[in-house]
């Protein structure tokens, strides 16, 4: 049984982010690789989506931001990842010929998620967006435990394909499926 949102929703959620003006340079690390699945897995990605990248060592990380990092699972460090997608996006765009008015967004990811080693921290995923000078950012702590690697990589996946909905203007959010004691956190 699926409990939050449904295949057909995602399928829909995807559509209508392509059938926006928006263009979108994604880079994920920990989770996120099925948001961009989802996004390929519909007609009308070129529409959108510029790049998507997995960094995830964390020197592929760093590379990527251009800079070490304290904290590579953070709020923070997913604003910086996002911010490093927005850069991407606005060279892609320059370099592709598009109208310099088109609306480009940056979506950055980083997640610790269950894995097959024991792990001191929490597991948790922040998604950040930044797009004509807004951003936001999403941070949810998972109950340890409660969810497979396929489970919190799904719900962070999920969160991502919000993020880019809010960030291209569509009203539309997915179904969440958060276990008592979960909230997603956002902070601009």
């Amino acid at each position: 049984m699926i409990i939050g949102a449904t295949n057909e929703e995602i399928c829909v959620l995807v559509r209508a982010i392509h059938g926006t003006s928006h263009k979108c340079c994604l880079a994920v690390s920990g989770v996120g690789a099925q948001a961009i699945a989802w996004l390929f897995a519909e007609p009308g990605t070129s529409r959108t989506v510029l790049d998507a990248q997995i960094p995830y060592s964390r020197a592929a990380l760093d590379e990527y931001v251009g800079a070490q990092a304290d904290q590579h699972v953070s709020a923070e460090e997913a604003l910086k990842i996002g911010g490093a997608a927005l850069r991407r996006a606005q060279k892609l765009a320059s370099l592709t010929g598009l109208d310099p008015a088109s609306p480009l967004i940056g979506i950055g990811c980083t997640a610790a998620i269950a894995t097959d080693r024991a792990r001191r921290g929490d597991n948790r995923v922040h998604v950040a967006w930044l797009s004509g000078g807004r951003q936001k950012a999403y941070s949810l702590t998972f109950i340890k435990g409660a969810r497979d690697r396929v489970g919190e990589e799904r719900l962070g996946s999920l969160i991502i394909l919000n993020a880019i909905a809010e960030a291209s203007g569509l009203p539309s959010r997915l179904a969440l499926d958060l276990i008592h004691g979960e909230t997603v956190i956002e902070s601009l």
